[in-house]
């Protein structure tokens, strides 16, 4: 009998270890969190940043500094997270210099921590070493930039690896953090070097407190009593930190050529005597060379007030005038008998500082209530009317360099037919080039507004303008904005502008000729 095949075996299978399913039928506890971690990889990405943003500013903090000399002094240089960029030059406690250098998320913080004595006494002793100072205090900071950024980058580094480390304690995390920080660091240097601005340089914005003058002089009414007091302490202010200020200028910025004509713009003084005491003092500290006053000078123009005029004639520089809204004929016609004054109305011109001036007065005289207000039309008629006159000057063979008028309507009506048009009236500093390429420029109020602004929660601040025209071409080459504290404050502020390259200046056809093309400020708005 044949015998019947076996049947093949089975397989036999691996006993597995028994697991108890989950509950609800879900996921197992360990398999919920992997789950969570990769629907949300943006916490870990967040975390991430917050650690390498926290750990490279904590080692920016603590080593990301470096000590070395500039010139004469000795400073500190810091890089530090910033939103805007920029450098900062801080000469504590007198004040500052601000600079819009680079746009990138750090800045550079310079601490001028003192004068070294010994080098400050060389450069007394050997005065002709000043005119290497330029090349040695750039070549210090090329430098202590170079030294920065190595030791920015090794603080940035150890910062985010270190904090990395404590909070994930896993090494290739903690590496993680130190390399993204120091591509942050690289990017912003990047960032930094395409925004890179040399001329910022030129243009810096200073601002300071002078700790011996008093902080408040009092409240209006002992500004009456003591207000001698004030204006003295108010034009020593502006002495010393003009002073200061040009001692700062020894960094590599604009230095005017002393044959460099400067003229000094005041506006809207408003029947203020300490504005005299801030002139007087500018005037010397500056040298300069002309005065021109685009107008209201008093407040009501009555022949009461004619004896505040007295103190022009020895502010030690040609003044010259154009009547504003609150300037009446009696004012013009008393300063027009007063030595080293030139009242310019209807265009008149004249040569005075080495300069070509033109101006027109003021149409209204706004404080006779007995006269309905022209507005605007009367400005603009009295604005073509002075342009008509630039233009006669020019085809006399006489053009005019600057031209000035009150009531900025009617400074723009010259547009095209000089390369400078001064004017106040609205208490707001305005620049602008206008479409035919003469540049407007709106001072503020010199005065501070007058006494009334003692009427305001905050005194208006006094304003005033040094412009720098080069003497062969006569075109305006930089400007210093000055700012001080109205009544009772002592705070000052001077910001330097740089002209661009002049392009051909306007010519009476309006097209031929154009100041230069920089441009600041916003439009004015009229004010009463």
């Amino acid at each position: 009998m044949a015998r019947e095949a076996p049947e093949p075996k089975q397989p036999t299978r691996p006993i597995r270890p028994f697991r108890t399913a989950p509950l609800l039928g879900g996921r197992t506890s360990s398999q919920t969190t992997a789950l969570t971690t990769a629907q949300r990889p943006w916490v870990r990405a967040l975390g991430l940043t917050a650690v390498v943003l926290l750990g490279a500013w904590l080692g920016l903090l603590i080593v990301g500094n470096v000590r070395t000399p500039v010139g004469p002094m000795d400073a500190t240089m810091t890089l530090r997270p910033s939103l805007t960029g920029g450098t900062k030059i801080d000469v504590s406690p007198l004040g500052a210099l601000e600079l819009d250098s680079h746009v990138a998320p750090v800045r550079l913080d310079v601490d001028v921590d003192r004068l070294d004595p010994v080098r400050s006494q060389a450069l007394v002793d050997h005065p002709e070493r000043l005119s290497g100072l330029q090349e040695e205090i750039s070549a210090d900071v090329r430098d202590g930039t170079t030294e920065l950024a190595l030791r920015s980058c090794v603080a940035v580094v150890s910062g985010a690896t270190a904090l990395g480390l404590a909070v994930y304690r896993r090494p290739r995390r903690a590496l993680a953090a130190g390399g993204l920080a120091l591509a942050l660091l690289a990017a912003s240097g990047v960032s930094a070097a395409a925004t890179w601005n040399p001329k910022s340089v030129l243009e810096p914005k200073f601002s300071g407190l002078l700790s011996s003058a008093p902080s408040v002089v009092g409240n209006a009414r002992s500004i009456v009593t003591e207000f001698d007091v004030y204006q003295k302490e108010l034009a020593r202010l502006v002495t010393n930190v003009t002073k200061l200020y040009e001692a700062t200028s020894t960094l590599p910025a604009y230095a005017p050529d002393p044959s460099t004509m400067r003229v000094l713009h005041v506006s809207d003084i408003h029947l203020n005597p300490a504005a005299w005491h801030i002139i007087g003092s500018l005037v010397e500290q500056y040298g300069i060379d002309v005065i021109i006053d685009s107008g209201d000078t008093m407040d009501h123009g009555s022949a009461a007030e004619n004896g505040f005029l007295d103190p022009i004639s020895d502010l030690g520089a040609p003044y010259v005038w154009v009547r504003g809204n609150h300037d009446s004929r009696t004012t013009q016609k008393y300063l027009a008998r007063m030595k080293n004054v030139h009242v310019l109305d209807e265009g008149r011109a004249v040569s005075v500082g080495g300069l070509r001036i033109a101006g027109s007065g003021d149409p209204q005289f706004t404080p006779d209530r007995s006269v309905v207000a022209q507005g605007d039309p009367a400005e603009r008629m009295t604005g073509i009317r002075l342009a008509s006159a630039l233009r006669d000057q020019e085809r006399a063979g006489t053009p005019v360099d600057i031209a000035v008028a009150h009531n900025p309507v009617a400074a723009r009506e010259t547009d095209g037919t000089v390369p400078l048009v001064l004017a106040g009236h609205i208490h707001k500093r305005h620049t602008e080039i206008l479409p035919h390429g003469t540049r407007l420029r709106v001072e503020g109020s010199t005065g501070g507004g007058g006494l009334r602004a003692v009427e305001d929660k905050e005194p208006e601040k006094v304003r005033a303008s040094v412009l720098y025209f080069d003497r062969t071409s006569r075109r305006l080459q930089a400007w210093d904005e000055i700012t001080l504290g109205g009544l009772g404050l002592t705070t000052a502020e001077v910001s330097r502008h740089v002209a661009e390259p002049e392009q051909p200046s306007p010519s009476p056809s309006g097209g031929s000729r154009s100041p230069s093309s920089s441009q600041s400020g916003g439009s004015p708005s009229p004010s009463p």
